[in-house]
């Protein structure tokens, strides 16, 4: 994690500038405007009292990040604008409180350094790791309730609100629920700063990331020979008296994000910096707008308009031009190289029609985005069982068109976005193991949407690198 001296944390909700202060079509903005608009996504909660209590505490408590971090990642991901880095966001895809042990965070963390040090081996270019992590806690749901056996409950939306137990008490929105998000995320945080500036990360490491069910696969065979490399190449610098002791061999920079879902959640959390004056988010240091709540006219993007945090926006095989032509004017009117992420999400065989004209019209327009794939969310799809899954080929196929799309483009494919996770679970088919459909249930543990597990993910990440290292080549 990076380092940062402590900024003010003021809960005042004006006096403030924000980033659309000088964007002289939008109306001036403050950490609660988003309540004047439509907010989608919001669960009903039973006790407006016990709520305002919970938001009330939030508002109390200390940041969770700071905004000097936030700042950092915004460079960062500048470089990646820049076709000077790639972007690895990657964690689990709702969080459980009940899984947030000390060796569960630790084997998360493991797979995506795993995956960014084979990345960044490969292809010579450094990888921003991004973890959807501490934090990554509310679903949006296609529906508000569920019904099963003629008994109608409100939807699981993830343990920030309720339990996905199918009992009336388990499913009633729970605002004590709120601050137990902030307490695990507090916990994650500092585990994960302890792992990652304390040794754990050390480049000298890289034999001990690989776990026992990643060692037996051809991946984690391939990984072994990657990391015989790195040590040779760390004998060979410090054969020529170069130092190998330097802390960006023994520390990581890993930054944490989440969907910017529970917007009274997110707002309470919103403090001033006192070296700038301006507004962040300090629950994560990017936040992103779903593919469900990113009406320009919605709450979601009025409430990321105004925070400094680096942001992105989920776009689907929906979304037209000018639509996203108008997403990078609502959030980055000011055109600020790696504030804004578009993360295209859009399903293996839909690259062609539905995002290349989006890259067009944005690139055309001169807007600094980061480009992302998510290529686990439009391949997802149910078994005869009514299992819901994902096939490895589909996801592979998709980046592989999102790569196609860019070189095509002349344009830099910043990154990828995955759901993954550090156990071994069978929820997505395919991968150098095969895994079959009727493994599914063998660990299909997943609150929601089905992940990679470790040997998947390194698998892909190995995959994905042979395609960064080809981009980087073409890029030179």
């Amino acid at each position: 994690m990076p380092t940062q001296t402590l900024s003010d944390a003021s809960s005042s909700r004006s006096g403030a500038p924000s980033p659309a202060s000088s964007h002289q079509h939008a109306p001036r903005w403050h950490p609660g405007s988003w309540s004047e608009r439509s907010a989608g996504q919001q669960p009903e909660w039973p006790d407006a009292d016990a709520l305002a209590a919970s938001l009330a505490e939030l508002r109390r408590r200390p940041p969770l990040v700071f905004a000097g971090e936030a700042r950092r990642l915004t460079e960062l991901l500048g470089h990646v604008c820049a076709g000077k880095a790639f972007v690895l966001q990657a964690g689990d895809c709702a969080e459980s409180f009940e899984l947030s042990t000390a060796d569960q965070i630790r084997d998360r963390l493991k797979v995506i350094l795993q995956m960014a040090v084979v990345m960044q081996y490969s292809a010579g270019l450094p990888i921003v790791k991004v973890g959807r992590i501490a934090g990554q806690f509310a679903k949006p749901r296609s529906s508000a309730t569920e019904t099963r056996d003629g008994q109608t409950l409100p939807v699981f939306r993830g343990h920030i609100v309720n339990d996905i137990a199918f009992e009336p008490e388990a499913r009633m929105p729970d605002p004590g629920r709120l601050l137990q998000a902030y307490n695990t995320s507090a916990a994650t945080l500092n585990l994960l700063r302890a792992f990652t500036r304390g040794g754990y990360a050390d480049l000298r490491q890289v034999h001990d990331w690989n776990q026992e069910f990643v060692a037996s696969s051809p991946a984690g065979r391939r990984y072994e020979m990657l990391a015989n490399g790195i040590d040779a190449a760390l004998r060979f610098m410090n054969a020529c008296g170069l130092d190998t002791d330097d802390s960006a061999m023994r520390q990581v920079e890993l930054y944490t994000s989440h969907e910017a879902l529970l917007l009274g959640y997110e707002e309470a959390l919103t403090r001033t910096d006192s070296i700038t004056g301006d507004w962040y988010d300090c629950s994560a240091h990017m936040l992103w707008v779903g593919e469900r709540t990113r009406e320009l006219d919605g709450a979601h993007v009025e409430f990321l308009r105004g925070v400094h945090n680096p942001i992105g926006a989920k776009l689907g095989p929906t979304v037209t031009p000018d639509e996203a032509l108008a997403l990078c004017e609502a959030l980055n009117p000011n055109r600020i190289p790696g504030r804004l992420t578009l993360i295209s999400r859009v399903g293996a065989g839909n690259v062609v029609e539905s995002f290349e004209p989006i890259l067009t019209a944005v690139t055309d327009a001169g807007h600094p985005v980061v480009w992302q794939c998510d290529p686990m969310h439009g391949n997802t799809y149910s078994t005869e069982d009514g299992v819901k899954t994902r096939h490895f080929d589909a996801i592979l196929a998709e980046i592989r068109q999102y790569f196609a799309a860019h070189a095509a483009a002349g344009t830099w494919p910043g990154g990828i976005h995955l759901e993954i996770t550090g156990d071994a679970v069978t929820e997505c088919v395919g991968g150098g193991d095969e895994l079959a459909q009727h493994q599914l249930g063998d660990r299909y543990e997943t609150m929601c949407d089905p992940r990679l597990n470790g040997r998947q993910s390194l698998d892909l990440a190995f995959l994905a690198s042979d395609l960064l290292a080809s981009a980087g080549n073409g890029a030179s």
